[in-house]
């Protein structure tokens, strides 16, 4: 919701937050696109990323969910996570990602899910492996210019 462009700007604009996961943070400019895109996908898909909020204060630390990506031509479903620094190495966003992926098989009936991760974010990989994912894939990402190795996690629903 535009209503949480102002927290949402305190992850992405965050340099070391943003780092893990695109080699650097974004503007203000690139934060309202990021905005934009997503709630688009919301208004397409149905689904999206949600904001991640703590019960005892009702403030948006991070943001989950599930989004189709193109990974070598074809669109999959990822359940993609950022956090603020703050909230890392706690377990919200294992929690946040595996209640996605049950959202996911249950509500969406979707047979896998999958995870795209920069292979120097180890701590996000750690979130995957918690997840039940394996890595199936590797390839090369181009991001403002800068050649990226990510990694494709997947893990499929069992009957």
């Amino acid at each position: 919701m535009q209503s949480d462009y102002n927290a949402l700007c305190g992850i992405l604009c965050d340099e070391e937050v943003m780092r893990a996961a695109y080699e650097s943070a974004f503007n203000l400019e690139e934060a309202q696109n990021w905005l934009n895109r997503h709630l688009k996908r919301y208004e397409e898909y149905g689904f999206g990323l949600w904001a991640v909020v703590l019960k005892e204060t009702n403030e948006m630390i991070g943001q989950c969910g599930l989004t189709m990506q193109g990974w070598r031509e074809k669109e999959i479903l990822e359940i993609g996570f950022l956090f603020q620094k703050a909230y890392w190495h706690k377990g919200y966003a294992s929690e946040a990602a595996i209640a996605c992926k049950e959202y996911a098989f249950s509500v969406l009936n979707a047979n896998r899910v999958y995870s795209i991760i920069r292979d120097t974010n180890i701590a996000a990989q750690k979130v995957a492996v918690r997840n039940g994912m394996n890595i199936i894939d590797k390839d090369t990402k181009n991001f403002r210019n800068i050649n990226m190795e990510f990694y494709l996690y997947s893990v499929e629903r069992t009957k």
